[in-house]
């Protein structure tokens, strides 16, 4: 988890990769209409991504049944996470949250090319984070790589 351009996507496909588990990104579940608001510049409303979230929730408890999956998801509040892990074993269940400088975080964006997620909107999300106490928390300075290496060594702990 993470605000848009900390590295959800490359740090989630490493992470699955090496645990040899699906990699999906919540990106590819928001609707047509969420896409359009984000590529407009407006910010996403709770209203907005609740039916998004209990999409996300009902995939990953079946995924859970399938021997679980690595998921790329903003999820900035506590009650976004509440309702995406909703049901789900929390023995089984693990957050990482990829912290970062909001003036790095928002120099990667603007390099970004082909999403739909514009670098205005990252001020929003920065105001809306609830930084989570219950989480693996990698900074995302250095090589994904590197990253990934230091989350499943302390997955695996």
């Amino acid at each position: 988890m993470g605000v848009s351009g900390s590295g959800k996507t490359t740090i989630g496909r490493l992470l699955a990769d090496r645990l040899s588990l699906p990699f999906y990104d919540a990106d590819d579940f928001h609707s047509a209409a969420n896409q359009q608001k984000m590529k407009s510049g407006q910010p996403l409303t709770d209203a907005d991504r609740q039916p998004w979230l209990l999409q996300l929730s009902e995939h990953l408890k079946q995924m859970e049944k399938e021997g679980g999956c690595v998921l790329a998801c903003s999820a900035l509040t506590q009650s976004y996470r509440t309702l995406l892990f909703s049901g789900l074993d929390p023995e089984a269940t693990h957050l990482i949250y990829l912290k970062g400088d909001q003036a790095v975080i928002e120099e990667r964006l603007r390099k970004r090319k082909g999403h739909y997620m514009p670098s205005t909107l990252l001020g929003s999300q920065f105001d809306l984070l609830e930084e989570p106490d219950d989480a693996i928390t990698a900074e995302i300075l250095g090589q994904p790589q590197e990253i990934t290496e230091k989350i499943v060594a302390t997955l695996l702990r």
